[in-house]
């Protein structure tokens, strides 16, 4: 695990997987919800509003990244630690959480597998920085490290070495919001002196959006994650978002093509799942999800060249600093015992350990009506839900 240290331009990938309902189109003219002096405006330009998939194998994406003079990258790695992971595998993963780990690779660990057999081409130092987001330390306000001190992971082996080791000492919670694992990549973006990135996220789910929330409007999670990219669009960053698990996807897709006010398209979805699951050989659907996963980003850095962001710093980065790893023994894990904190453990809903508990199943478990609309089957039973009462 090492600190990565460059002077030479080169380009930085990260990459976000996760899997989330989608039920909610952005279908209101969107403003940044913030605004001040030390945020520039965005600068549109009309040829990168929209950047298409334009490429059928992955040779062609690899030609036109030499074209663009992509000679390096650099590569950023999000995992979703959200509670709806316990659940979200329920078609795609024989009922199993998404985070299980045995014998056969979970998808978090096969969408890892399949993209570390296709980016170390493109990163040269095999140094990638890991973080984690939504568990018990982090919720939607913060990510932590894969490593203490913030070091970085050693190549993609390190990096499922390292999500194996996690997994079990982790505590999943909620609720989920890309708005701070995108701002840990805009900081180590700024720090690298503007050299290109590709975020990937990998996730189970969409960004929580309350029942409370108007049709049209944005929730907090949503406001926060759409300011956050159009904000990223101002620096040499590319996004991937990886879902794994059932879905839906429609608010990813969302994000994907209808975000105005960027400087350019930086946002790519890939559903995971609806490739992987195809009626081909196992070669055919990792080839198809690793070019749907990079074909926009020759376009994307080559925006970044001509918009001069490449090499650029913008002096007004986020300045995220990562939790450390959240094993047991962390101060920020560490439980309390006075009464009235367990008291409020006990009426709030364990999903998004946010919200209080207003439903109830057949089977006597109980959530929140946010977390429990979407379910078929109790999370903590695992019994077909047939009643819901809503306690309010």
């Amino acid at each position: 695990m090492k600190h990565r240290e460059r002077t030479e331009e080169c380009c930085v990938f990260v990459c976000v997987v996760c899997v989330m309902p989608a039920d909610v189109h952005l279908s209101v003219a969107y403003n940044p919800s913030h605004h001040d002096a030390s945020t520039p405006e965005i600068r549109l330009d009309r040829r990168y509003s929209r950047i298409g998939d334009d490429y059928e194998t992955l040779e062609q994406v690899t030609e036109a990244l030499v074209r663009a003079g992509l000679e390096s990258s650099n590569l950023i790695v999000g995992i979703d630690f959200t509670k709806s992971n316990e659940w979200t595998g329920e078609r795609s993963f024989n009922r199993r959480s998404l985070h299980s780990i045995g014998v056969v690779q979970n998808p978090y660990e096969q969408a890892i597998s399949i993209i570390g057999k296709t980016l170390p081409n493109f990163d040269e130092d095999n140094l990638i920085p890991c973080f984690g987001f939504g568990d018990v330390s982090t919720h939607d306000q913060q990510v932590f490290s894969f490593y203490p001190d913030s070091c970085y992971c050693q190549g993609f082996e390190d990096v499922l070495r390292r999500y194996r080791e996690i997994v079990p000492r982790i505590r999943l919670a909620g609720p989920t919001s890309f708005a701070p694992i995108i701002e840990m990549a805009m900081t180590i973006v700024e720090k690298s002196g503007g050299q290109y990135h590709v975020l990937l996220i990998i996730a189970d789910g969409q960004v929580t959006r309350s029942v409370d929330t108007e049709y049209g409007q944005l929730s907090v999670q949503e406001r926060k994650t759409v300011d956050a990219i159009v904000r990223a669009s101002n620096y040499p960053l590319s996004i991937i978002l990886v879902g794994v698990g059932d879905g839906p996807w429609d608010m990813m897709k969302e994000f994907d093509d209808n975000i105005p006010t960027r400087a350019f398209d930086n946002f790519q979805f890939v559903n995971f799942t609806d490739i992987m699951s195809k009626n081909t050989n196992q070669p055919k659907r990792e080839t198809e999800f690793a070019l749907n996963a990079l074909m926009e980003i020759p376009s994307q850095y080559q925006a970044t060249v001509e918009l001069n962001l490449l090499g650029a710093q913008t002096g007004y980065s986020p300045g995220t600093v990562p939790l450390p790893p959240p094993f047991a023994g962390n101060p920020h894990e560490m439980p309390t015992s006075s009464s009235s904190t367990n008291d409020n453990k006990v009426s709030v809903c364990p999903i998004c350990l946010t919200r209080p508990k207003d439903l109830t199943f057949g089977c006597g478990h109980q959530t929140c009506c946010e977390c429990g609309v979407e379910l078929s089957y109790c999370p903590f039973c695992g019994n077909l839900i047939q009643t819901k009462v809503v306690l309010r």
